[in-house]
């Protein structure tokens, strides 16, 4: 057993800790990396980044379908090659991985692959996967070990038959039905992909709606146009067990119904990684669902020691987890930094695209804020037209009192990249009239964004609006 020295430990090379390390190294602290299982985390592994690859397949598969309506003629009913798909992903995600390796490397930082358990305060144990293991003491620790898959009792993931979000993506056939168990985004995105691919696909919800995080009216968009794919969605209804057939695997539902499917996704949540780390050796302390405490430095009850990402708690989101990775390297650093987002963009990929950011008219109405709201579809939006995308819109919400733009919310194509401008506009603290006043590009997307600016203030150009008759709090 060796005895190493550490300034900085960063437990996790994900995109909150990878980040962190980079910019520890930029502010001269030597740093150690511990990750067990690969540079890049879930999200580039197993999460954000092939996940995504295969959406996007999918969505250029279908279209494939529909090229005749734009004149082209393909002939033959486009094939869609599950092993060279994923071969073609996975190339993807070699490439990132690779290159945060690489990052890490030129920025001096020292990487061990293996797993870290406290044992102290100060003081931590390495095992390599060949089962050495060495002692590493420490000045400070950065815990950024993430999140894993919930699991769900009765349910248990073999990643052949039984799928969480990590088998979703590796099959190497396209399945002929699937059940995707919760309507969360992780299901409708992966599900949505499956959907497109050929799969006969069934989303069962517990709830009430789908996307139960999100404003109804951007949910009540993605599930429309699922059912228009063939998605069956069955809302207000859990599972009760499942049991194996020749056929796949029958499954019962709370109602008493019955389905059998050849493959089941469950995607009910993340359970972040904090159960097997000897925390309670360090310390450290969690709240009620395990995720570690942490101020507005991301520092844990222990002050020499941090937490980011996932396991710093929600938003379970890798753009959050790299913020705050920033925040702790520059805490550690010597400079003043806290975590003061006011903006935190959130984008799911389904069909359309939902992103949102800043308050929903549900938020501000609780806190008392009276509302202007301004709406812009994009059937009205000659750019989404001319691609074929008419479905969705802009929702902008804004202060009725000062004019202060209060949140953005968005379903439709290329939502994903239109909600940076709406992320800016209120970190800086913008007005509506701001974005109303700026000129964008046409024929663009970005259009959408002025217009509903427009619409909030009651004179959007390419839609027509009635005089406002009621007080604030109502559509525009």
């Amino acid at each position: 057993m060796a005895q190493i020295s550490a300034d900085v430990v960063v437990i996790g090379g994900g995109p909150a800790g990878y980040v962190c390390a980079i910019r520890l190294s930029q502010l001269g602290r030597k740093v150690t990396v511990i990750d067990e299982a690969e540079l890049g985390g879930v999200c580039l592994n197993r999460g954000c980044i092939p996940s995504k690859a295969l959406i996007y397949a999918g969505s250029f598969f279908e279209k494939l379908g529909h090229a005749s309506e734009f004149g082209i003629e393909l002939g033959a009913k486009p094939k869609l090659s599950m092993p060279k798909l994923m071969t073609w992903k996975e190339g993807i995600v070699k490439k990132l991985t690779g290159g945060v390796g690489q990052l890490l490397k030129a920025n001096g930082a020292t990487v061990i692959a293996g797993r870290a358990n406290f044992t102290s305060p100060t003081t931590l144990t390495v095992t390599t996967k060949n089962g050495a293991t060495d002692t590493l003491n420490f000045k400070n620790a950065v815990i950024a070990t993430g999140s894993r898959p919930t699991g769900l009792k009765g349910f248990d993931i073999d990643q052949d038959g039984i799928l969480d979000s990590t088998g979703a993506l590796l099959q190497q056939e396209i399945p002929e039905s699937m059940l995707c168990i919760g309507g969360g985004y992780i299901g409708l995105e992966l599900g949505t992909f499956y959907a497109k691919a050929g799969t006969k696909v069934t989303v069962v919800e517990p709830g009430t709606s789908l996307l139960a995080s999100v404003d109804p009216e951007l949910s009540k968009v993605v599930h429309k146009k699922l059912t228009s794919k063939g998605v069956e969605v069955k809302l207000g209804i859990g599972v009760k067990s499942q049991k194996k057939t020749q056929k796949g695997f029958e499954v019962e539902f709370s109602d008493g119904s019955k389905g059998t499917y050849r493959k089941i996704l469950v995607t009910i949540g993340r359970t972040p990684n904090t159960n097997s780390l000897g925390l309670d050796k360090a310390l450290v302390a969690l709240d009620a669902k395990g995720f570690i405490k942490v101020d507005a430095a991301r520092r844990t009850n222990q002050s020499h020691i941090f937490a980011i990402g996932d396991v710093a708690g929600q938003p379970l989101l890798a753009h959050k987890g790299s913020k705050e990775g920033v925040i702790a390297a520059e805490v550690l650093g010597g400079l003043k930094s806290i975590y003061d987002v006011k903006a935190m963009p959130a984008v799911i990929f389904t069909d359309p695209e939902i992103a949102a950011v800043g308050y929903t008219e549900a938020e501000a109405k609780a806190e008392g804020i009276a509302t202007k709201v301004g709406v812009f579809p994009f059937a009205a939006n000659g750019r989404a037209l001319s691609v074929s995308e008419p479905d969705g819109f802009v929702k902008m919400i804004g202060d009725a009192k000062t004019g202060k733009l209060l949140g953005v919310h968005i379903v439709g194509a290329e939502a994903s990249n239109l909600i940076a401008e709406a992320a800016l506009a209120i970190e800086m603290g913008a007005q509506v009239e701001d974005l109303a006043l700026t000129v964008h590009a046409h024929p663009t997307l970005p259009e959408t964004m002025m217009e509903a600016a427009e619409a909030v203030l009651g004179h959007a150009i390419h839609i027509f609006q009635k005089k406002p008759t009621s007080a604030p709090s109502t559509h525009a």
